[in-house]
């Protein structure tokens, strides 16, 4: 089955940095469009980060454009988000995402907390 294990959350001063990982399993990983959403408390899960299968495109949200970097690996079925120049608005859960034959999939999430 499809399975998303995401890792690397942590609490971190204002200007600092994270990356986050997010294992794949159960379906064919370099085939896939991968996906990254966060969730802030009270609000609604947004998207984050997502980049192409191969990993030539990317796209961000305007919130996180020059700070975090979306990358994968696709020997090792993982996706990355390397997390720069963190700021509090960033706290949230994030959660990797894949969508195949138009469902989506979840992880479990990771907790970030951007806080002195």
């Amino acid at each position: 089955q499809v399975q998303l294990v995401e890792s690397g959350g942590g609490l971190v001063q204002p200007g600092g940095s994270l990356r986050l990982s997010c294992a794949a399993s159960g379906f064919t990983f370099r085939s896939f469009a991968m996906n990254w959403y966060r969730q802030a408390p009270g609000k609604e899960r947004e998207p984050v980060a997502d980049i192409t299968s191969n990993g030539g495109v990317s796209n961000y949200a305007d919130s996180v454009k020059g700070r975090f970097t979306i990358s994968r690996d696709n020997a090792k079925n993982t996706v990355y988000l390397q997390m720069n120049s963190l700021k509090p608005e960033d706290t949230a859960v994030y959660y990797c995402n894949v969508v195949l034959n138009g469902f989506n999939y979840w992880g479990q999430g990771t907790q970030v907390t951007v806080s002195s």
